[in-house]
């Protein structure tokens, strides 16, 4: 199972990608493969401000839904408009092109409290 070491990762299995003031937010392999197939994400809170931890969409697969939690409070600036009509590709690259969110970071100290490639691996026992 995939999990960058570059990467950060939350106790809700999303992974975060950050450049500068700019985090760039995704669900990990071992959330996608739990879900199994995806068949649709939600994100209408595009151009909001939103607290860490708060609900920013949902993601639907054949199973399930499940909401999505924002890593680090922050402005949401872009949505992968591209998982509009392909949303399995969260599940064929959860890592790359299957990113979901960018969120201009408003608290960067928060960053602190994300877990590292192997703290998140201790949490799945990987």
């Amino acid at each position: 199972m995939s999990i960058p070491a570059n990467l950060k990762y939350t106790k809700d299995h999303e992974w975060v990608s950050i450049e500068g003031d700019v985090a760039t937010v995704g669900i990990t392999h071992f959330a996608q493969k739990e879900l199994g197939d995806i068949v649709y994400v939600e994100v209408e809170t595009l151009d909001q401000t939103l607290s860490k931890d708060e609900v920013f969409g949902t993601v639907e697969a054949v199973k399930t839904v499940s909401d999505l939690f924002l890593p680090l409070t922050g402005e949401i600036i872009a949505f992968n408009e591209d998982l509009e009509s392909a949303p399995e590709t969260v599940n064929s690259d959860p890592y790359g092109a299957g990113w979901m969110i960018k969120v201009k970071i408003a608290d960067v100290s928060e960053i602190d409290s994300l877990l590292s490639a192997d703290d998140y691996k201790q949490l799945i026992g990987a």
